[in-house]
């Protein structure tokens, strides 16, 4: 897909008629003589085209005026692959405003956070996407505010208050102004569902133990689930991760508290089921649960490129859809990185778990039969450990230190909103970090799609029994007809292997 496509009528009337749900996120249409706006794929029968004009989101569809469809929900279809793909500041502020920054720390916060100033920053979103990053983060907020609302049974007042308002007036006005529907009428239509056991939505907990959400998280299809939850199951840290009764489950650090999320694969969706001590931290908890499966990808675009090469078209035939497997927290992934620089799986899940026993927060499975016991330290909980107690050799130990000070003084920061380049260039910066590490850490913690491992034993060996350039020169050469999705090719390369990261756990 191309930047902008909004902008072409064209074809989004085309896409509109074909009610192609690969184009759900990429756009938004709005249709003059109902006053709504839906997602290209809603099932109702299309309206003409003068009728129609197309929004690049939600919250632009919103400044106009327009309410959400009943019918297709537009609010829930998939994020914009736009936003995982490129590195410039708009989709820079997409990533922070749906990690929360907006809420958290305001519009000058995030202005801070990517090095502009507010009215910048608000003139390059509005240019773009029809609307400044106050009116994006309060469409997060009605949609988060909409989740709460049908699938759990919580007072309204509590729910406004974990989706961010900051009133309960705020929330009604803003949910009948984008839903045009009451929140209680919200409730009274969502579908009925049966309750099970403690897997219910709303299901009372016991006292003070937060409760159980059960959602969907949607994606685009194909998704291929065997490398993506056997790379995170394989590589999972005991105590803050684990592989259990078909679900990859994992601690999370969050901005209000900790919580829990259990995930997994579904045809149609990912079933995931999230334990907050806050729910304040449920958006941020959903974005870091998306971008940890890289479910806002377009597959198609992506697969349709590694197919120009006649050596990856046979792999991505037979698996379409594969992910890259990322990270729900960019500092923890990148001590996990030094930990298993020139060790196997096995050694870098055993160096990650004494870390965790003895530096980790420790935390109650709300699962009695669950073997979550820990937050993962964080940098601040390491700067006071003596690298002399790690069992590493002597220059690891001292690449580990100078990584941990370096995060906990703030010369290098990494997160969502990192600049790709400016990021990769400040870890090989670090002694003791390669090109290996630093673009590991590119691609699985920082999301870059076109970040490569050509120097990868993996990769190497992958290459040479395909029939592909081996040595990294000529791999990276060879490997320039595959961007901007390299990282993917990654994927495909490495599911050669018989490695448990390939396989989906049983």
């Amino acid at each position: 897909m191309q930047k902008g496509m909004h902008t072409d009528t064209e074809r989004c009337v085309r896409a509109v008629r074909s009610k192609d749900a690969r184009f759900d996120g990429w756009f938004f249409t709005a249709v003059l003589t109902t006053g709504i706006y839906c997602r290209p794929s809603c099932p109702v029968v299309p309206p003409k085209p003068e009728n129609m004009v197309f929004h690049p989101s939600a919250a632009a569809c919103q400044q106009a005026g327009f309410r959400a469809c009943k019918r297709c929900r537009p609010d829930t279809s998939p994020g914009s692959p736009e936003w995982n793909q490129r590195a410039d500041a708009v989709a820079r502020a997409m990533r922070l405003i749906a990690d929360g920054t907006v809420d958290r720390e305001g519009v000058p916060g995030l202005a801070a956070r990517l090095g502009y100033s507010t009215r910048q920053v608000e003139r390059q979103l509005l240019a773009e996407l029809g609307a400044g990053p106050l009116a994006l983060a309060r469409a997060q907020r009605a949609q988060t505010a909409r989740l709460l609302i049908e699938t759990t049974t919580l007072p309204m007042a509590e729910i406004a208050f974990a989706a961010g308002f900051s009133s309960v007036r705020t929330f009604n006005d803003t949910v009948r102004e984008v839903f045009a529907l009451a929140p209680s009428d919200l409730r009274a239509r969502a579908p009925k569902r049966t309750p099970g056991p403690a897997s219910a939505p709303g299901t009372p907990a016991a006292p003070g133990t937060p409760a159980a959400l059960s959602l969907r998280l949607p994606f685009r299809a194909p998704l291929t689930p065997d490398n993506l939850f056997g790379h995170l199951a394989a590589t999972a840290v005991p105590g803050v991760e684990e592989w259990r009764d078909g679900a990859y489950r994992r601690t999370l650090r969050l901005p209000h508290g900790h919580g829990f999320v259990a995930l997994s694969p579904r045809p149609d969706h990912i079933a995931c089921r999230l334990t907050l001590t806050d729910p304040r931290d449920l958006t941020v908890a959903i974005s870091r649960c998306r971008r940890l499966l890289d479910l806002d990808a377009d597959p198609v675009a992506v697969d349709d490129r590694l197919r120009t090469d006649p050596v990856l078209a046979p792999l991505v035939d037979k698996a379409p859809g594969r992910r890259v497997p990322r990270a729900v927290d960019e500092a923890e992934f990148a001590v996990r990185a030094v930990l298993g620089q020139q060790v196997s799986t096995a050694a870098a899940r055993t160096h990650a778990a004494r870390l965790v026993t003895a530096y980790g927060e420790p935390v109650d499975d709300p699962d009695p039969e669950g073997g979550l016991t820990h937050l993962f330290p964080s940098p601040g909980a390491l700067a006071d450990l003596d690298p002399g107690t790690l069992a590493l050799p002597r220059a690891r130990r001292a690449t580990f230190a100078t990584l941990v000070h370096a995060l906990v003084d703030g010369s290098l920061r990494l997160g969502v909103g990192s600049d790709w380049s400016e990021a990769r260039a400040k870890l090989l910066a670090l002694p003791g970090f390669g090109p290996w590490t630093a673009d590991v850490i590119a691609m699985r913690a920082l999301g870059d799609p076109d970040a490569f491992l050509p120097t990868d034993l993996g990769i190497r060996r992958a290459a040479r029994e395909l029939g592909l350039p081996s040595t990294p020169a000529a791999l990276t050469a060879h490997a320039a007809a595959w961007r901007p999705w390299r990282a993917y090719a990654v994927q495909y390369l490495w599911a050669t292997d018989s490695h448990p990261i390939n396989l989906l756990p049983t």
